[in-house]
């Protein structure tokens, strides 16, 4: 790891904090524009930058720093039943990331259509990560929240938004990816 990576990290952690400020409120889970950034850095950086990216945003959150949505920070905010979500992010940064090595070196509507792909399926992985954080954490509450009730809640609201986050960041990424140089 050289001087230049470490630079993209830091930018691309940066560029999380940042994404995380532009929230509109939106019952317990803000839209953000994170999910957008995540897959474009990640799809730019490759599978172990990206998570390095990506788990310094955590751990800049856990510490206190508030980089999270609303301007918020500590490790309660990750330990609350909507934290899963952030924790996801982390799974989703390798799973774009591990494509973004793959096919950000090629051409054309396959290589766009593959790093779609894996950018939807990092996506659904953080679902599935803070659906189960959700479900697991309310369980221990007082009113218990089944998966049905969580997907309803903390997922499909936020799906349309996120196809149309997705579809921009393998454009953006693509265009990118002539002015970022990784080895």
């Amino acid at each position: 790891m050289n001087a230049r990576d470490l630079g993209y990290i830091a930018v691309s952690t940066a560029f999380l904090c940042v994404s995380a400020w532009l929230s509109i409120p939106f019952g317990g889970i803000p839209f953000t524009m994170q999910i957008f950034v995540l897959c474009v850095f990640s799809g730019l950086l490759g599978c172990k930058r990206a998570a390095l990216a990506t788990l310094s945003y955590l751990l800049l959150g856990v510490i206190g720093i508030p980089v999270f949505a609303g301007f918020m920070g500590g490790v309660g905010v990750l330990l609350s039943p909507t934290g899963g979500y952030l924790v996801g992010f982390l799974p989703c940064s390798i799973l774009v990331g591990l494509a973004g090595s793959k096919w950000l070196s090629k051409e054309g509507w396959k290589a766009k259509l593959w790093l779609g792909t894996f950018m939807g399926l990092g996506v659904v992985c953080c679902y599935t990560v803070g659906t189960i954080w959700f479900v697991i954490l309310t369980a221990q509450e007082s009113v218990s929240v089944g998966v049905w009730s969580a997907l309803m809640t903390c997922v499909f609201p936020y799906l349309p938004l996120d196809i149309v986050k997705i579809l921009c960041a393998v454009i953006v990424t693509e265009k990118l990816r002539r002015f970022i140089k990784i080895q």
